[in-house]
């Protein structure tokens, strides 16, 4: 790759970001812009997986809504990404908790992990 693209790619990427992996429950803070009016819509749900890295980064957050559950992919340097912010750290032992899908009330309790 060209120096000119990796340097458009660097000054783009967010680097105020905390650090979430697999199993973590996060408010991601979206930019909704309804007509001429734009506010702040926060998503809080457990972070599925990471794609990627740099600027093709997304991530995808699960939460239930009422009985029906919810996922959203988010592409992390978005400018419609506000902020992301982490509530709580998870323990899980997988990258991608694909399983979760699958499981419903007490079973899809994820542990605390202590820093």
């Amino acid at each position: 790759m060209s120096l000119n693209i990796e340097a458009i790619q660097n000054e783009n990427v967010k680097s105020d970001m905390p650090d979430f992996r697999a199993g973590d429950t996060v408010t991601v803070n979206v930019k909704v812009i309804e007509g001429t009016k734009e506010r702040i819509q926060p998503f809080k749900g457990v972070v599925i997986q990471q794609k990627n890295s740099g600027i093709g980064k997304t991530l995808t957050v699960r939460k239930m809504s009422g009985s029906v559950a919810v996922e959203r992919i988010f592409p992390v340097n978005s400018p419609r990404i506000d902020s992301i912010e982490l509530e709580r750290a998870g323990k899980v032992r997988q990258a991608r908790i694909y399983y979760m899908r699958n499981l419903r009330g007490k079973a899809a309790r994820i542990d605390e992990r202590q820093a």
